[in-house]
């Protein structure tokens, strides 16, 4: 099913395990740190928003798995309020290859509910933006200089953004979410990215 990263429309598996990746060799480093500041412009903090990254992978594999088509299952990850930032990394990234296993077997022509009929591959990319986006909302708020990978963002963008504008991938993916400005445009304070797709 999956292309692999930078194909937008053939998103699959293989970008969710990159992301993911991506996000253990940032934050791991870093998991004896305050987790329990502000997570960059969130009103979550740190640890916080990496529970909010491990339940929305975990639904997303929920809905590729079961494929309902007029809701969310009625489900949510609950993690224990005593749990260290090393366990709640763990937690996410078992959330992340779970979906990553539901995409692997997932068909292709499948849909799946997220405001409507959504293929694997927007589930795909949806969790790989969930990932980088509150990876790099983490890491804004632990004061660490990093970007997303941009051949993953330049993926994200082609799949969930049609009509984003050219330029570097990274920053237009912040852009398109509200997290940076632009050159010449202004910061957005609302946005929606596009995942159904009914063909």
């Amino acid at each position: 099913m999956n292309t692999g990263a930078g194909a937008g429309e053939g998103m699959g598996e293989r970008d969710v395990r990159a992301a993911l990746a991506e996000a253990r060799r940032v934050l791991t480093p870093h998991l004896g740190r305050d987790w329990s500041v502000p997570a960059g412009p969130l009103e979550w903090s740190c640890r916080e928003t990496l529970a909010h990254i491990g339940h929305d992978l975990l639904g997303y594999a929920g809905q590729v798995a079961a494929r309902p088509d007029d809701g969310y299952l009625p489900f949510d990850l609950t993690v224990r309020p005593d749990a260290r930032p090393a366990e709640v990394l763990a937690t996410a990234l078992a959330c992340g290859e779970l979906l990553a296993l539901a995409l692997a077997a997932a068909d292709p022509d499948g849909r799946a509910w997220h405001w409507g009929p959504t293929d694997p591959a927007g589930f795909a990319a949806m969790g790989t933006a969930e990932t980088l986006l509150h990876t790099h909302d983490i890491a804004t708020g632990l004061a660490l200089d990093w970007t997303p990978p941009s051949a993953l963002c330049a993926a994200v963008l082609a799949r969930l953004f049609p009509d984003a504008p050219a330029g570097d991938p990274a920053p237009v993916l912040l852009w398109c979410t509200g997290r940076a400005g632009l050159p010449g445009r202004p910061r957005r304070t609302s946005w929606r990215w596009r995942a159904a797709r009914a063909e």
